[in-house]
């Protein structure tokens, strides 16, 4: 029997020939991110739970400040200091400010092949490079980080066959939502999605991130994309080169097989709390909002600025609209720079932010208010996840979060 993308990759860090789904292996890590949400608890139990603690190697490790960023109060500031100090005095690779930590090790880390652990549940986004990356919690990292091994159960492999080319209006993340609401939340518990057919072969690597991103919000496990000549062509404009590049054997086994038609996605929204509530986004329009947001690492790239952009350009943000727009690096904020996107978005009406993750985290900036309406690209919609528990939360695309922010209600693109 042959192997999945996601099984060769876990075979190799394993050092064996083979695997199967249910084996439990013991694995060397190629790469472990954690962030401000939870690496101050790990540093913790580092000093005062492990004698003789020592990193197994630090050059594999990475610490990124990008949820509570700038600090927003004093105990805030006390953990990231400790992250600051504790980076310093290990050597290891240390960003703040810069952006979204799973767009950081996206422009500057992963290569596929590579099995990464991080501290953060979208960590699956690593993926859309052909590489196996899958969050935990802080104990397994800490185990991690000081051995430089985990352990992996095996999981199964769900393919989803990708046909056909999205419509004019509508994005990857229609898709992704669309996927979600078709095979549930727990759709894919503890699985593998692996994206393959001549659809997802003609995405680009922004594409990619955004399927891969929110795999985890139908339970996965991880989601993979092949590294084939596109992701290789963007791992090479970043000066890097893969670890593996592995394809799926003909006679691998797929627990389940999909198959969506692109061509028969629409624009749609996950309605309050469940990401899986997923409706066409026309049912949904007329709602009013208070706030929209664009941003996040599922996307807060220089494609959804664009697309905000060329929707902005020569209209307003509604006047009882807060529209924070939030790029997901510092690299993509110049970008857009560059390209005259922020003046369009400022002219608009809309507030710029810094690199972070700002709305999507619901923690420091642009907190909604009781029984307030939020619609947002960001990766989840729970009950308080932007704020007051009374609050709503839709998820859309960039171009559906920016129509609604014109319209002052939700809105699709071609009602503008």
């Amino acid at each position: 029997m042959g192997m999945t993308i996601a099984e060769k990759i876990i075979a190799a860090a394993a050092g064996v020939e083979a695997v199967k789904p249910g084996d439990i292996h013991t694995v060397t890590l190629d790469r472990m991110m954690s962030n401000d949400g939870t690496t101050h608890l790990t540093i913790d139990m580092y000093n005062q739970q492990i004698k003789n603690p020592t990193i197994a190697d630090p050059e594999k490790l990475v610490f990124i400040i990008d949820h509570n960023v700038p600090a927003d109060n004093p105990k805030t500031a006390a953990s990231h200091k400790k992250m600051r100090d504790f980076a310093k005095e290990h050597h290891i690779d240390f960003w703040e400010g810069k952006g979204v930590c799973h767009q950081i090790m996206m422009e500057h880390y992963v290569c596929p092949g590579e099995l990464i652990f991080g501290a953060d549940s979208h960590t699956c986004t690593y993926g859309a490079l052909g590489a196996f990356g899958t969050g935990v919690g802080c104990t397994d990292f800490l185990y991690g980080m000081v051995t430089g091994t985990s352990w992996v159960l095996v999981p199964e492999t769900v393919k989803f066959n990708l046909t056909g080319t999205l419509k004019k209006g509508v994005y990857p993340r229609d898709l992704m939502l669309h996927i979600i609401g078709k095979i549930g939340a727990n759709g894919v518990n503890y699985q593998v999605m692996e994206f393959t057919g001549e659809g997802a072969q003609a995405m680009s690597i922004n594409d990619r991130m955004v399927l891969c991103n929110l795999a985890v919000e139908a339970g996965a496990k991880s989601a993979i994309f092949e590294a084939d000549e596109t992701a290789q062509a963007w791992l090479k404009e970043h000066g890097r080169e893969p670890k593996h590049l592995f394809k799926s054997d003909v006679d691998a086994h797929y627990v389940k097989e999909y198959t969506f038609d692109l061509n028969e996605i629409e624009a749609v929204v996950a309605k309050p709390d469940f990401v899986d509530d997923v409706i066409p986004a026309k049912e949904a329009c007329g709602v009013k909002i208070d706030e929209a947001f664009l941003g996040s690492c599922n996307n807060g790239r220089i494609d959804e600025m664009r697309v905000a952009a060329n929707l902005l350009k020569g209209r307003h943000v509604a006047d009882s609209v807060r529209f924070l727009i939030v790029p997901a690096s510092n690299q993509v904020y110049m970008q857009a720079l560059d390209e005259g996107l922020i003046e369009i978005f400022m002219e608009a009406g809309a507030i710029v932010m810094n690199a972070n993750c700002s709305v999507c985290w619901g923690s420091c900036q642009g907190v909604i208010g009781e029984k307030e309406v939020l619609i947002s690209t960001g990766t989840r919609n729970f009950k308080g996840r932007a704020g007051h528990p009374t609050s709503k939360v839709y998820l859309g695309s960039a171009a559906t979060v920016t129509a609604s922010a014109i319209k002052g209600v939700i809105a699709t693109e071609d009602q503008l």
